[in-house]
């Protein structure tokens, strides 16, 4: 391996960067510069574009593994300075090295290829950095020639000993295998670890021998040092007088040249001094022709900047002048319906005026200059002007208006006639100042503070009388008859309940929202686009509040009245929550006091029948939902106040028929089914008979209070006889369940308590039926009970030998019980008749109770068998139950 230094190493880095996605194996990488150039006479290489390049010598194995091939990869540097593959030859087809003879320093080649397809352009000419350099690269490329290819190039114009010599001067001696051109690779042996051998000699054995015996013709004496340096000698002093006497030879030659030389040296020291004068002069004319064009730059940049100026002062002349017909219609022109169109035409000039007088409209240098100052307080003194008359007028004109509709008494209902509100007229009026309304807004926002609570305050003593009108004689044109409010007295004789027809209080009740809700709704919309407040649509189009509700007005809704900015854009939707609070203000100013009617419509509907409150509020909920997306916060509100309000008359009247049932005689035995049982099934029915959509959790929150007060009152009614409790109870609760099985099976809260009586009935119907069990056959069936707690500790054969349990004891407590059997069932059976009111229990009683004692009597017989085994029951399990089938 030839040595090699730090810097090569580097080169050989990058190569290997440049190269790293092939499978190439990097041997040797040099720097060299490319050109395409001719030798001049001169000695000079003449190059042209000489490029900077590396040249790469790598190794790969083939497809197949078996050979490695060599080629020689062109690199150039890319713009951020690292490697790039430009070309590649194939070292197979390299013919020919040849060194330029004209370079004297030795360092330029040309690389001859036999398979380059146009043979008419020169090839590339590489020149190296210096000697050793082109050594290494071209003993590298003879050397992996002879290895791989088999065959050197041929060599021209270099000295093959000279080689031979550098190489073995300048190479690292490093064992290698050689591998065949034919034969295949070992296993071990890889291509990219192939080491080119530069050890092996440049010239065969053959080309040696001859080369020797030509040295051997020419006797040198080098072997004998003293004759070969006088020879030396003799040579160079001979050389020295050849190259003297040519020189003398030539002197007439040089004395011409000289001549010539200093006759030439003449003519151009005089025209050096014909080309100062003449620079001068030159410099001269080239200042004088900068001075003018200087003069004419600055005359031709003030002419152009004077005419701009003039445009500028023209067009600030125009922001300056006032039209006189604007300033006359500012100042004092009439505000009539005819003229609201130069109104507004006066209002759009001084509001683009104003902002034509402000930044950035009007450059802030020009904002500065007197006479834009004085014109904008003129400007600004006409918009006070203008915004001063035109809020007196509407504040004047609003007023009227109302007070116009209020003396007229054909727009309110009168007796025998209910009258829709109609503002259709009143909008319509409005309407033609809302574009002058959003000029006000534009100019001076602080004006509509007054504008809104005047024209709030005159609307709202519209809308509260025809509220007032429209509800009297709504309640004066119902009829209907006051039902019952005692529906579940205890004490009172009759147990019928009236069943008055009172729909057409809810009827009543549900026209006023109907009327009024939209109204509101759109007044309220009316009012926020009118007025300008920036926030969403209070109606959104196709809302529900007016749509799909009886007696709606389509008219009435086609305001045509959106928020628009002064270019006739929208204004886009703001959710600033300042301005919604602001409005919500303000319609509470305007709409305030109208509930008071409503709240006389529910209280009126309330004393006809209380449970129409079921009805209405099912109806305030239909409503409350469709307002939910809407941005009229008073209306919610009325409908949350009218549902409270609702639900607080129906809890009054939940709270007095509570009352009722608790005032049921406390200190006096009741007998029979109390008469607030069967009542509140009929109570039941009508409710669910009102029940209108959102209106089940109200009626179900009743439910819950009602039967909780019942079946505590129960209770305690049932502990004042307790011997007659459970009597008490069963009755009742069978009579709630009977009363309430087609209910139970619609409503689900009735379903709870219907299976929660059902509970109590079975609890009350064991206890009354082992009362009866017992207070005939109580011993018999205690000696049962003391020998089967025994049998837990004990076995059955050592029962008789206890203490009160012997064969003797059973006897007796047999012939006590069972003596007169027949007797006693009787009598069980006619005390349960005389303890029970309602006889359409008695049969399922007296099922249950023969069920009970046979399954007690079978299991005795069963402990006798088991525990004395020689005694006999009489009478038997089936005799016992052919008695029970006699009674």
């Amino acid at each position: 391996m030839m040595n090699s230094g730090a810097g090569d190493e580097e080169v050989v880095k990058a190569a290997e960067m440049a190269l790293h996605d092939s499978k190439e194996k990097v041997v040797l990488a040099v720097k060299v510069s490319k050109s395409r150039g001719i030798w001049g006479v001169s000695g000079r290489l003449a190059r042209h574009m000489t490029k900077p390049r590396v040249i790469a010598l790598t190794t790969r194995s083939s497809d197949t593994g078996q050979r490695v091939k060599a080629d020689l990869h062109v690199l150039k540097h890319t713009s951020g300075g690292a490697l790039q593959a430009a070309k590649v030859y194939k070292l197979r087809h390299l013919v020919k090295v040849e060194v330029i003879p004209s370079d004297v320093t030795g360092c330029t080649f040309v690389l001859g290829f036999d398979n380059l397809k146009s043979q008419t352009v020169s090839p590339p000419q590489w020149t190296m950095r210096n000697i050793n350099d082109r050594n290494r690269l071209l003993v590298c490329i003879l050397n992996m020639c002879k290895e791989i290819i088999g065959r050197p190039p041929k060599v021209v114009g270099m000295d093959v000993v000279e080689m031979a010599l550098w190489a073995q001067a300048n190479t690292k001696t490093v064992p290698v295998k050689t591998i065949a051109r034919d034969s295949p690779m070992e296993d071990g042996d890889r291509p990219s670890e192939l080491k080119v051998t530069v050890e092996q000699d440049l010239v065969s054995q053959a080309e040696e021998d001859d080369m020797e015996a030509l040295l051997g013709t020419y006797v040198l004496g080098i072997d004998e040092a003293e004759a070969f340096s006088e020879r030396l000698k003799r040579e160079l002093l001979a050389l020295e007088a050849a190259n003297v006497y040519a020189i003398l030879e030539s002197e007439p030659l040089v004395e011409e040249v000289l001549q010539s030389l200093e006759s030439a040296m003449v003519c151009v020291e005089d025209m050096d001094e014909w080309l100062s004068i003449f620079n001068v002069k030159l410099r001269h004319m080239r200042e004088d022709i900068e001075s003018i064009e200087s003069r004419n730059n600055k005359m031709e940049m003030q002419s152009v900047n004077n005419k701009a100026l003039i445009e500028e002062l023209n067009k600030l002349l125009e922001r300056l002048h006032i039209p006189p017909e604007y300033a006359s219609l500012l100042t004092g022109g009439p505000f009539d319906e005819a003229r609201m169109l130069q109104n507004v035409e006066a209002c759009d000039w001084l509001a683009g005026a104003l902002r034509a007088l402000m930044p950035p409209s009007l450059d802030s240098n020009y904002a500065n200059m007197r006479a834009v100052r004085e014109k904008r307080a003129e400007l600004e003194n006409l918009k006070s002007t203008f915004v001063r008359r035109a809020s007196e007028f509407l504040r004047n004109y609003f007023a009227s208006l109302v007070d116009f509709m209020i003396s007229d008494k054909t727009y309110f209902s009168q007796k025998g006639q209910l009258k829709r509100p109609d503002h259709a007229d009143l909008r319509y009026k409005c309407r033609t100042y809302a574009r002058m309304l959003q000029h006000l807004k534009s100019l001076d926002k602080s004006c509509l503070g007054s504008l809104r609570k005047a024209y709030c305050h005159s609307l709202n003593l519209l809308l509260r009388r025809e509220a007032r009108e429209f509800a009297n004689e709504l309640r004066a044109s119902t009829k209907a008859s006051r039902s019952s409010t005692v529906w579940l007295e205890g004490s009172s004789g009759s147990n019928s309940v009236t069943n008055a027809d009172t729909s057409t209080v809810s009827e009543a009740y549900g026209r006023m929202l109907t009327i009024f809700i939209p109204l509101l709704v759109d007044e309220s919309s009316f009012f926020a686009s009118f007025m300008c407040f920036e926030v969403l649509p209070l109606i959104p189009p196709g809302g529900p509040s007016s749509a799909g509700m009886e007696g709606s007005n389509d008219d009435e809704n086609d305001d045509d009245l959106g928020l628009m900015d002064l270019d006739g854009n929208d204004i886009k939707p703001n959710q600033n929550s300042m301005e919604l609070e602001a409005l919500n203000e303000a319609l509470q100013e305007l709409l305030d006091g109208i509930q008071d009617d409503f709240y006389a419509v529910v209280d009126w509907a309330y004393k006809i029948d209380p449970l129409r409150c079921i009805s209405m509020h099912g109806i305030t909920e239909r409503y409350f939902s469709g307002q939910k997306a809407d941005a009229a916060g008073f209306v919610r509100q009325l409908l949350g106040d009218l549902q409270t309000r609702i639900t607080t008359q129906f809890n009054r009247f939940v709270d007095e028929a509570c009352h009722q049932i608790e005032r049921n005689d406390r200190n006096v035995r009741q007998v029979g089914v109390l008469s607030y049982i069967p009542r509140f099934a009929t109570l039941a029915g009508r409710m669910e008979e009102y029940i209108q959509g959102q209106s089940r959790e109200l009626v179900d929150q009743a439910y819950t209070k009602f039967v909780g007060t019942m079946f505590t009152t129960l209770e305690r009614i049932a502990q004042i006889d307790p011997k007659h409790a459970d009597i008490v109870l069963l009755e009742n609760y069978a009579a709630f369940q009977n009363s309430l099985y087609e209910q139970a099976n619609m409503v689900p809260t009735l379903a709870k308590f219907y299976h929660q009586a059902s509970e109590a009935y079975e609890q009350a119907c064991t206890r009354y039926i082992n009362s009866i069990i017992n207070y005939q056959f109580e011993k018999l069936f205690q000696f049962a009970q003391k020998v089967e707690n025994l049998m837990y500790t004990i076995t059955p054969e050592e029962v008789p030998f206890q203490l009160g349990l012997s064969k003797m004891d059973l006897r007796k407590t047999l012939k006590s019980s069972l003596s007169g059997v027949e007797k006693s069932l009787q009598a069980m059976y006619k005390r349960m008749q005389k303890n029970l009111t309602s006889e359409e229990l008695l049969p399922s009683l007296w099922d249950k109770c023969k069920a009970d004692f046979l399954d007690k009597y079978e299991s005795f017989e069963g402990m006798i068998a088991k525990c004395y085994p020689n005694e006999t029951l009489s009478p038997t399990f089936a005799e016992m139950k052919d008695l029970f089938n006699t009674i």
